[in-house]
């Protein structure tokens, strides 16, 4: 028996909140979830700050990728399966299972702000852990040379099997039918809820991409609506947006400090090469958000009196409050005054008066001459056509291709308040903040 078909003497099953039980029968999907670059995902959040906002969501990058996982296996093994004009060969079928796996393997602490501050990206990371010298790589070589090139594709999404592709990343795939269920379960909301066994149902194999039955159409339409309601509910919060607000702040500021030459009390070794520019591999997987904690349990000890106050905000969970603020010229005029005002009171508006923006484009198609191909969902009508979902269903149309922001000012209303500051420049700012 070859590797890539190898399997375990006893089932293994993980038991999840979620899904019931997440299965693994398949040697090589054991031997991946035991690499010390998959346990790492134990410790990051997949939610990053959100447990500030909603105290449940506390669950991790690991919880989510086996979900991912168990969603594939589920398709390919329960669904597909039974589809006679359809045969997946075993190293297809393993790929895809390993590449959903794997696809959140790249990401570092608190994910998206450090990206943002650092300017990197996880998909990259995540290609450099398959690819590089690691335990993750040393088991998807057994298979074969080519495999790990292979697994590293489909996350670029450049591997020529479209169809796999399109089952781990596309507007409606294993990736967010998980992350959409298992971030309601764990903040507690009831908007993430949809029916996902129907869906799997009535999901056909084709050549380039998943399709879904006509029949299906309102269990996607349900999909759709909850994960427009997720992000405008939870993950686009603007108490979690103000706690990666001051986490930005924090990290840029560290970084600030370091190139200026600032003597640090508890020399943040592990940030070293990301402030000097792009880490080594090496160096990136020793950052987990305990890691990251540490420093700033530390770093309430420094002289910085910014770095000292942004740290003990956010372990503390002594936010930034908030108003709305439309992208106009007037708008941004005002702000700059709001910056002048902060300075003459001694709070700098770099770091305490900050603009954040959140958008989400719910679902769109492919129109061409446009930038951004956008993979549509596909109705299997009775007759054996393709119509594109917005053609079908009204409530789909009506969102389609509809992008919705959302800006807001962020500010420390604490520090605005203290006895300390000049009544009449804090008045001005207080009528410039609250005027509408």
């Amino acid at each position: 028996m070859t590797y890539l078909s190898e399997k375990l003497k006893e089932e293994k099953v993980f038991k999840d909140p979620v899904h019931r039980y997440v299965h693994v029968r398949d040697r090589v999907i054991w031997d991946l979830i035991g690499t010390k670059e998959f346990q790492r995902l134990r410790r990051i959040k997949q939610l990053g700050t959100t447990f500030l906002t909603f105290h449940g969501a506390e669950h991790s990058r690991f919880n989510h990728s086996l979900g991912v996982y168990e969603i594939v296996r589920r398709i390919i093994d329960d669904v597909f399966s039974s589809r006679e004009e359809w045969y997946w060969a075993p190293r297809d079928r393993l790929l895809a299972l390993c590449a959903a796996l794997l696809h959140d393997l790249g990401h570092g602490p608190f994910s998206h702000s450090f990206e943002k501050v650092f300017h990197f990206d996880h998909e990259t990371y995540t290609q450099k852990i398959i690819l590089g010298d690691t335990e993750v790589h040393a088991v998807l070589r057994k298979v074969d040379a080519d495999f790990p090139k292979d697994v590293a594709e489909v996350i670029a999404k450049t591997h020529n099997n479209q169809l796999i592709i399109s089952l781990i990343s596309s507007q409606i795939d294993a990736d967010r039918m998980d992350y959409l269920q298992r971030d309601a379960f764990y903040t507690g909301v009831s908007y993430g809820h949809f029916d996902m066994d129907r869906i799997m149902r009535v999901m056909r194999p084709m050549e380039d991409q998943v399709v879904f039955k006509k029949s299906g159409m309102h269990a996607v339409e349900d999909y759709i609506m909850s994960r427009y309601q997720m992000y405008w509910q939870v993950y686009f919060h603007p108490v979690t947006r103000s706690a990666e607000v001051i986490l930005n702040k924090i990290l840029l500021r560290a970084q600030n400090l370091y190139e200026q030459g600032y003597r640090f009390k508890h020399e943040p070794k592990h940030f070293y090469s990301l402030f000097a520019g792009e880490p080594t591999l090496e160096d990136y997987l020793t950052l987990d958000e305990s890691i990251v904690l540490y420093y700033f349990h530390v770093w309430q000890e420094e002289d910085d009196p910014i770095l000292r106050d942004l740290c003990s905000r956010f372990l503390n969970r002594h936010l930034f409050k908030y108003v709305e603020f439309e992208p106009s010229a007037q708008e941004y005029v005002k702000y700059q005054e709001l910056g002048e005002l902060f300075r003459k009171i001694d709070i700098d508006p770099d770091y305490y008066l900050v603009i954040d923006s959140s958008s989400d484009l719910p679902y769109d198609f492919y129109r061409p001459g446009e930038e951004g191909e956008r993979l549509p969902i596909l109705l299997l009508m009775p007759d054996g056509d393709l119509r594109e979902l917005s053609r079908e269903s009204e409530i789909v149309d009506a969102i389609s291709g509809k992008r919705r922001t959302d800006h807001k000012l962020y500010y420390p209303l604490d520090l605005l308040e203290d006895e300390k500051n000049d009544p009449q420049t804090v008045k001005k700012i207080k009528e410039l903040l609250y005027r509408r």
